[in-house]
């Protein structure tokens, strides 16, 4: 069994890290740009709610690593967040091949880039809480918490991302549990942190 190290404040390539953190901090700036924009659309349906409280979560999930940013001393660099801000806004017309209305499949590919997106969210997470192994400035209790919760968004966005697909070409949304289930547990293991880690 690997020992893990005690926290010596002081992280490798500090530089590297400060670069990496800005990167998800951006990420998760398009993120909330998607779901605020999802939100919207679903108004009045099911889904409301959960994307209500998904938002709620990924503003949460952007001020903790804007705090890990500070509390390592590492500037925020707000140029991404605006980059990633007018990307996500002019991806629109390209996501479902209609320029002026939204396509039968535009609920699909959002989700599918939802679940993605978490999933990528996810692994920053989890590298910011090996850094917090060897340096004590980072709140490992925090990190914790956070991929527990998007372990959560991710079963739930991959659920739905299943019914939509379902929902707009026919199908059983489930399929792909029972191809889980047929398999003969060869295939190297992988991520157990989501039951499904496809995106």
């Amino acid at each position: 069994m690997t020992q893990t190290p005690a926290p010596t404040s002081s992280v490798s390539h500090p530089e590297l890290l400060a670069v990496y953190v800005n990167d998800h901090l951006a990420a998760a700036a398009g993120g909330i740009e998607l779901v605020s924009r999802m939100i919207g659309v679903h108004r009045g349906t099911e889904r409301e709610q959960p994307l209500r409280q998904l938002l709620d979560e990924l503003r949460e999930e952007k001020a903790a690593i804007t705090g890990v940013a500070q509390a390592l001393g590492f500037p925020v660099r707000q140029y991404k967040q605006v980059a990633t801000w007018i990307a996500e806004k002019a991806s629109r017309a390209k996501l479902n091949g209609h320029l002026l209305s939204r396509s039968p499949s535009s609920d699909l590919v959002e989700f599918e880039f939802l679940a993605s997106a978490v999933r990528g969210k996810r692994s920053g997470l989890e590298t910011l809480r090996i850094a917090a192994t060897v340096d004590s400035r980072i709140d490992a209790a925090l990190l914790d918490r956070l991929i527990q919760q998007a372990n959560r968004q991710h079963d739930w966005a991959t659920e739905v991302r299943r019914d939509v697909a379902a929902s707009v070409f026919g199908g059983d949304p489930s399929a792909p549990d029972h191809a889980a289930d047929n398999g003969n547990g060869d295939g190297g293991g992988g991520d157990t942190g989501g039951k499904d880690d496809r995106g």
